[in-house]
């Protein structure tokens, strides 16, 4: 039976969580096992690199930092997202690949079906696609009354990175920092296109919802799990 590292925790920070991840993808690409994150980031708004560009993005940061999120800017496009440090899940998964130029489509389409698959085993019915206004707006999204998942891909050689994020509760919290952090961009955004897992139905225990995210890219393969400290 194939294997999959299984990685869970997070680390001390914002940065070395974003080289947790660069090191696992490192490591797919150099010995070609498949690895997993599903962890919840600290409290942060991670901005793309188009918001950098912002006529008024100290405003946005500013925004977010007045209400106790770390405004971070990550080195990849797409727009800003939230983590409350409690309930909002990041999951990474590190595929080993032959050729950069293929595979890509195939890739968002698996992930995607994966996370429409961890929803349903918590007892969420969800779709494909996004409403309109929503955070981080992008083609490959997974709604139930609302966003409840991103999903965006970084391809380097050797290995893919499909990463993105799952809201599972807080709804309110979210609103309230992404909100003026949009206005601020001059991005138009929607209050009610934030969805959650636990408003959809489902729990709004992040533990339950990371496990089920877990599982479902692991598949039938055996885990190989290795724990991180906070």
């Amino acid at each position: 039976m194939s294997t999959m590292r299984v990685i869970r925790g997070r680390a001390s920070g914002p940065a070395a969580d974003r080289q947790m991840t660069a090191e696992m993808l490192a490591e797919t690409a150099d010995g070609g096992v498949p690895a997993i994150r599903v962890w919840t980031p600290h409290r942060q708004v991670a901005f793309g690199r188009r918001d950098g560009h912002a006529e008024d993005y100290d405003v946005a940061t500013a925004a977010a930092e007045d209400r106790g999120y770390l405004a971070i800017e990550r080195s990849v496009g797409g727009r800003a997202v939230a983590y409350t440090g409690e309930t909002t899940l990041a999951f990474a998964t590190a595929v080993p690949v032959d050729d950069m130029r293929q595979g890509l489509d195939r890739r968002y389409e698996e992930a995607t079906q994966t996370i429409l698959r961890a929803l349903r085993d918590v007892g969420v019915v969800a779709r494909r696609g996004e409403p309109d206004h929503s955070f981080c707006p992008g083609a490959h999204s997974v709604q139930s009354g609302g966003k409840i998942s991103g999903i965006a891909q970084r391809v380097t050689r050797g290995s893919a990175l499909v990463s993105g994020c799952v809201l599972v509760a807080e709804r309110d919290e979210l609103v309230d920092v992404l909100e003026p952090v949009y206005a601020a961009l001059d991005v138009p955004f929607d209050p009610e296109s934030v969805g959650t897992v636990a408003d959809a139905g489902g729990p709004d225990d992040p533990e339950t919802v990371a496990r089920a995210v877990e599982h479902a890219f692991v598949g039938e393969r055996e885990m190989n799990i290795e724990h991180v400290d906070d």
